[in-house]
């Protein structure tokens, strides 16, 4: 079989099309392996859909699915459009989360995201105060002067105990600057587009953040974040690794 695989602010997937819907969870463990398949943090599959330029199904590298993935959406995009599945620099599908409109400018790709909603905004968990934000999927959130050490078996634990997504997230000189743990990947991955749109609501709900900002993840990528007429805007480059046949 024939995939592409895509980074996207140092999030990296494969991505192919099909016709029918199935369960591929074997396949995207086999293939996201970083040493015996292709290696990604996660699989996509594009699938037809009569009102929509198509549907995805996301699987993450430990072959569960996942309802929605920002980073993944602008590659994916970008992939489709590529392909001839959307047209006019413009892509409309459907996600587990809902529907995403994203533009494609050359390697810029900006993604609508779905409307956060705001769980809990007062949990105590070491002695700090952490959101519980659903942005597509469910992050937690930690705002600190500091980010340079992360605690990857506490942010195990909080994965566990509140199945969601974990970050930390620093603000500086009005930019924000955010470290993800993601479940799924089940490690600290160098960005996550839904985690750090999470971090922005958190930030921009308490006053400490204007309604576009520049935002950087673990990767160092530069990814812009905004607010417009009560939507999330997530924007930045994406880049084609490659292409290849792939023998399953």
């Amino acid at each position: 079989m024939t995939v592409t695989k895509y980074n996207a602010s140092g999030n990296d997937f494969i991505i192919f099309h099909a016709e029918l819907k199935k369960d591929r969870s074997d396949l995207a463990i086999k293939l996201c392996h970083r040493h015996s398949g292709v290696g990604a943090d996660g699989m996509v599959v594009l699938i037809p859909h009569e009102e929509y330029d198509f549907e995805w199904e996301f699987y993450n590298s430990d072959g569960s699915l996942a309802s929605m993935c920002g980073n993944a959406s602008r590659a994916v995009a970008h992939y489709a459009h590529e392909m001839g599945i959307s047209i006019n620099n413009e892509s409309i599908f459907l996600t587990g989360a809902g529907v995403i409109r994203a533009k494609i400018n050359g390697d810029y790709v900006i993604s609508d995201m779905v409307p956060p909603k705001i769980i809990n905004q007062h949990i105590t968990e070491n002695g700090e105060t952490w959101w519980l934000i659903d942005t597509g999927v469910p992050h937690l959130v930690a705002l600190r002067d500091d980010i340079s050490s992360f605690d990857l078996s506490q942010a195990r634990e909080l994965r566990k105990k509140y199945n969601a997504n974990v970050n930390i997230a620093a603000i500086k000189e009005g930019k924000l600057y955010v470290r993800t743990y993601e479940r799924g990947v089940e490690d600290e991955t160098l960005a996550c587009g839904t985690g750090m749109v999470a971090c922005f609501v958190c930030a921009h709900k308490q006053g400490l953040l204007s309604p576009q900002v520049q935002v950087f993840p673990k990767s160092g990528e530069e990814i812009d974040i905004r607010y417009d007429e009560g939507i999330y805007r997530f924007g930045g480059r994406v880049s084609k690794v490659f292409v290849a046949e792939v023998f399953i």
